[in-house]
């Protein structure tokens, strides 16, 4: 059983982002964002990831970084392969993690949503273990912030769909839905 106290979930490990905002009171969370990510692409593991949402990712690890390491941006919550969850920022302050984004007519969507990262990308299928993880954040989130609803779970590419793509075609959503509306 996962456990919110303050916008911060217990069980995971907490690697606090500087790259937040104070979430207005009048902007209630009614959305979940679905990502991927993995650095450098296509790796898994390793700690770039949390060095990148930190503001802390070295250039010269690898040359893919040299475009990224100055971004400032951030998730809520980052899912690894094996299921294990790290936290960046508040559930409710806002993580930079959607950029230009609108859903159902409404602009900013870091304004009102959560951002979960799977590690992943968009053609390579996930863990069990991430659909299992997700599944029990989602249902967490949704108790806190109940106007989550099952349709108001969607990818980057819904709310930025002319820039981004991910959790891509790998991301099951049948499987997660059924997992979701599973021994409710």
């Amino acid at each position: 059983m996962l456990t919110i106290q303050n916008g911060w979930l217990m069980e995971a490990e907490h690697q606090q982002s500087s790259h937040f905002s104070v979430r207005d009171t009048r902007d209630e969370i009614s959305l979940l964002v679905v990502h991927n990510i993995s650095l450098p692409p296509g790796e898994f593991g390793g700690p770039y990831i949390t060095d990148l949402f930190l503001g802390r990712l070295d250039k010269s690890a690898d040359p893919y970084f040299d475009d990224i390491y100055q971004l400032q941006v951030s998730a809520h919550c980052l899912i690894r392969r094996d299921g294990q969850v790290i936290q960046y920022v508040s559930f409710d302050d806002k993580a930079w993690h959607a950029g230009v984004s609108e859903f159902e007519g409404r602009e900013r969507c870091n304004d009102f949503s959560i951002g979960i990262e799977l590690e992943g990308t968009d053609t390579t299928p996930y863990t069990e273990e991430q659909y299992q993880q997700l599944v029990s954040l989602v249902r967490k989130l949704q108790e806190s912030y109940p106007l989550i609803r099952h349709n108001k779970i969607v990818g980057h590419c819904d709310i930025a769909p002319n820039r981004k793509t991910d959790p891509g075609v790998a991301f099951d959503w049948q499987h997660f839905h059924a997992l979701l509306d599973n021994d409710k």
